[in-house]
Parts: structure tokens; C-alpha cells; sequence
């Protein structure tokens, strides 16, 4: 094989390699309330909370104000999703979302299968999910803000 023949697959392989790289790059989780792409990055590498919330749940509504809270007291140290419990897509998710007042990101896609999360019969249910994707804890029922921050704090400690 000549040197100009090396040179040129020499090439050709590294270009693959790096269109393979930068597809990675491109992968998404879905899209949030709004429509726009959730990056797969935002649910890896970081703890989160994941909240399974319906419209016609009556502790969900009620607990929806101490989720944005908990989503503003922990930016930058975890991250928190809601999921819809029925499935709502596209309008009908930005609509349920708006009128629960909703500041959080809701996903569109259930990550339950990447987390490997039990599907609960019962509404309101928050899953705490480690850094390396691990389910560290299943709380069911209305949780508060100042008590789901404390129960994050105590599963980063055990570590």
C-alpha cells in the first residue's frame, strides 16, 4: 500500500472516528414541556430528583410550589425532573404543566427504563437518583421542599 493510499484512509478513519465522537455529543433525553431537547448530560454525573406528577392528583398540585423551590435551592448541586404520570405529550404537557405552575423541567420521555424506576399505583412518588444513576431512595406522598433537600443531603453522606 502506498504512503498517499495510507495517508488518505489514515484520514478517512480518523474523520469517522470524530464524526462518531461528535454524534455522541448529539444525544438527547427527549424534549421538556416546552419542546425544546433535554441533553442527555443533564441526567448523568449529578443527582436527581424525579417526580411523577398528574393533573388530577390533588397532592401533586399541592406539591408542585415546593419542587420550584427545591429546583432554585439546588441549582447547580442536583437536578430536578418532573414526568406526567398519564404520558401527556406536546401541548396537552405544556398545558398541564402551565396550569400546575410547573418552573422545573418536565420530561417528556419517561426516563424510567434509563433508571430502571418501579411504576408506582400511587400519586404523588419521587425518586432520588445517584450521580452513577442508582435509585437511592422512593418517597411516595406530598414531600416538602426542607424535607426532600434533607433527605438528599443524607444519602450524599452515606456515599
Amino acid at each position: 500500500m502506498g504512503v498517499g493510499l495510507q495517508r488518505v484512509l489514515g484520514r478517512l478513519v480518523m474523520a469517522m472516528f470524530a464524526g462518531l465522537l461528535l454524534a455522541g455529543c448529539a444525544e438527547d433525553a427527549g424534549v421538556d414541556q416546552h419542546g425544546r431537547k433535554v441533553a442527555v448530560e443533564r441526567l448523568e454525573g449529578q443527582w436527581l430528583v424525579i417526580n411523577y406528577w398528574a393533573e388530577w392528583c390533588a397532592p401533586c398540585r399541592t406539591e408542585i410550589p415546593e419542587l420550584n423551590l427545591l429546583a432554585e435551592q439546588l441549582a447547580g448541586q442536583a437536578e430536578v425532573f418532573g414526568v406526567n404520570f398519564d404520558g401527556l405529550q406536546g401541548e396537552e404537557l405544556a398545558k398541564g404543566a402551565e396550569d400546575l405552575g410547573i418552573r422545573f423541567t418536565v420530561l417528556a420521555t419517561d426516563p424510567a427504563p434509563r433508571f430502571d424506576l418501579p411504576r408506582s399505583e400511587a400519586l404523588p412518588v419521587t425518586y432520588i437518583v445517584d450521580a452513577s444513576g442508582k435509585v437511592r431512595a422512593r418517597l411516595l406522598g406530598e414531600q416538602n421542599a426542607e424535607g426532600l433537600r434533607k433527605r438528599l443531603v443524607e444519602l450524599q453522606a452515606e456515599r
